[in-house]
């Protein structure tokens, strides 16, 4: 029934845009409060994916793995915050640019020499790795609901942390005026290294997630950090509400674009030029998007007040 495929790519898309979120959520909160430029950041995303492959087994559960590849992508990202990135936040976006670069060639090329150049599953537990029935008809991957159901938790503790916490407060007055926080006693350089850990963090969660779908690989963040951009700029740099609905609507956007939009093209061409035609408007959707917005509202849809 259509109403029955209609709801499960709802569902594709909601799963798509929560993936986004946890990618993007780490992303702005970088770029935003520390005007750090990380294009390593999808490295951060496929470092947790391989954490996990690697866990899971010597761990022999899928979750405790996801705890333990967490706190080591958190710790990864001290580590690279110490070593690289704080050594740049006086240089301009050009030398980040260029330095994260190098960071992106250096973990892919560890993630070659350590796990090799294969592809790595991650093995879904079986409480996981089953099918839920919703509304008598539809059947959705365990999993999939999985998915939703953290990246929704972590939205709304992403949000209380920030509005709601004196970590949050802190994070606040470093992004509207690092020098007068730093006057005032707040140490900005342990607070960029926790932002820019927890964004890590919340990367590498986007890896573990994806990669029983799709398999840990080599330079599987590169992609996706694309789109990932194309989400904070939709946004607004900065704002985790605005990744979030971003990340939605551009979920949304791509699953239903590539399921529905040669139907609609149909209606007003032939059906094999709607064909040829409509791959490539779905791909092309999410930039239009965000050319729209950036004309209407150069800021993104839901700037930080602070900006």
């Amino acid at each position: 029934m259509e109403w029955i495929l209609f709801v499960s790519q709802v569902l594709n898309g909601l799963q798509l845009g929560i993936l986004l979120f946890l990618l993007a959520a780490g992303l702005t909160l970088v770029f935003g409060i520390m005007d750090f430029v990380n294009l390593a950041h999808g490295s951060l995303y496929m470092m947790g994916a391989y954490f996990c492959v690697t866990l899971t087994p010597l761990l022999d559960s899928f979750p405790l793995a996801v705890l333990a590849a967490i706190i080591l992508t958190f710790v990864l990202g001290v580590v690279v915050e110490l070593v690289v990135a704080r050594h740049l936040y006086q240089r301009d976006h050009l030398d980040q640019v260029l330095a994260t670069f190098g960071l992106i060639l250096f973990f892919n090329g560890a993630v070659h020499l350590i796990w090799g150049a294969e592809g790595n599953p991650i093995r879904l537990p079986d409480f996981l790795d089953g099918r839920v029935t919703l509304f008598t008809d539809i059947e959705i991957p365990a999993f999939r609901l999985a998915i939703i159901a953290i990246g929704l938790a972590v939205a709304v503790g992403l949000v209380w942390l920030v509005g709601n916490t004196r970590m949050g407060m802190l994070i606040r007055a470093g992004a509207s005026n690092r020098r007068m926080a730093g006057a005032l006693g707040v140490d900005i350089k342990k607070l960029f290294t926790l932002v820019f850990a927890l964004g890590a963090a919340l990367a590498g969660l986007a890896g573990m997630m994806i990669a029983p779908i799709t398999e840990a690989n080599i330079g599987m963040g590169d992609d996706i950090l694309i789109v990932a951009f194309v989400v904070i700029i939709i946004g607004g740099i900065g704002s985790v509400r605005g990744a979030f609905i971003a990340a939605l609507l551009i979920g949304m956007i791509d699953v239903m674009g590539r399921s529905y939009l040669d139907d609609f093209m149909k209606l007003f061409m032939n059906n094999q030029s709607a064909e040829t035609a409509s791959p490539a408007l779905s791909a092309m959707a999410i930039y239009i998007l965000m050319a729209g917005i950036l004309y209407f509202r150069p800021r993104g849809l839901f700037p930080p007040k602070n900006r």
